[in-house]
């Protein structure tokens, strides 16, 4: 497991092109179903709609990188752009300011995914050392995001969502939102082969909280295996989500941990073979337990001896 392997070493960096190779590794791991990769979230912003602009500067942001590979994360996805309904759009350069920083001073020792849609961003985040893309628009906003992509040539997950990013929050309309989402990440991935993005590389995201409500997420969730019929990893992000504080009551969100590691259990069972979360710790755990019983991949070393 990667953290482990970090820690043992005390840190020593493994160098980019070493840590490129592990998320290649990882996810095939993740392709052939052996364990549930985590990915731990840092929003390198001054107005998450979930941490607040905790780790806002620099050095917060790397301490906070360290930490959640102490607690098991896989791979941290650095967001510079706050996507929360009604953010404002953020500048190729401001992003790029807010997200390069961090970047480079932990790319050689863990396993980055840059959080933009912005091709200059992603590229001046892989050439900083990111070793995937996690773009929300799936190759829509920018029409230079697919063949920076292409050229790129690293893992991009590709995310379902519909309108632009002021108005996808706005009274989202399905007739079958499992079938849709299926039906438009499918278009997603044909656009991605098109201009040469390796079919190794693609992930998919069924957008949980993107263009939809909250029925729509909760039947998204309850169907999530006709999703991984498409024959991609898919990533899940429900952590700490609007849909999560509506189902229990209007909880804060701060109070939805317990809402979230359901979710997380859920997205496993249902074939997720990456979760995005916030509560690194609690939700490696969770992964743990749910692959143990969904995977079969726990041995009793009591037993075996």
């Amino acid at each position: 497991m990667f953290n482990a392997k970090w820690h043992a070493g005390g840190g020593v960096p493994f160098g980019v092109l070493g840590v490129r190779q592990l998320i290649r590794s990882l996810l095939d791991a993740a392709r052939r179903g052996e364990r549930t990769l985590v990915m731990g979230i840092l929003n390198v912003t001054p107005d998450s709609f979930s941490d607040g602009g905790r780790f806002h500067a620099s050095e917060d942001a790397i301490r906070r990188a360290e930490a959640m590979v102490a607690e098991g994360a896989d791979i941290v996805d650095v967001g510079g752009e706050s996507t929360r309904p009604g953010a404002e759009p953020l500048s190729e350069e401001e992003e790029i300011r807010r997200i390069l920083p961090v970047i480079e001073a932990l790319a050689a020792r863990m396993p980055i995914s840059v959080d933009t849609y912005k091709a200059e961003v992603a590229e001046r985040a892989v050439q900083a050392g990111a070793a995937m893309v996690n773009d929300i628009s799936a190759l829509r906003f920018d029409p230079s995001m697919a063949p920076a992509a292409a050229r790129l040539d690293v893992p991009i997950c590709l995310m379902h969502s519909r309108g632009s990013l002021r108005d996808m929050h706005r009274s989202p309309q399905y007739r079958d939102v499992v079938g849709e989402v299926k039906a438009e990440l499918k278009e997603r991935v044909e656009a991605a082969l098109d201009v040469g993005i390796a079919p190794e590389n693609i992930v998919l995201d069924p957008g949980f909280g993107f263009s939809k409500n909250a029925q729509h997420n909760l039947e998204l969730l309850r169907r999530l295996r006709e999703v991984t019929e498409l024959g991609y990893p898919l990533l899940v992000g429900t952590s700490r989500k609007s849909t999560i504080g509506k189902v229990l009551g209007g909880l804060p969100v701060e109070d939805r941990l317990e809402g979230t590691a359901a979710t997380v259990a859920l997205s496993i069972a249902n074939g997720a073979s990456i979760v995005r979360v916030h509560d690194v710790k609690e939700m490696v755990r969770v992964a743990r337990m749910t692959d143990a019983v969904v995977r079969g991949n726990w041995k009793d070393d009591e037993v075996m001896r």
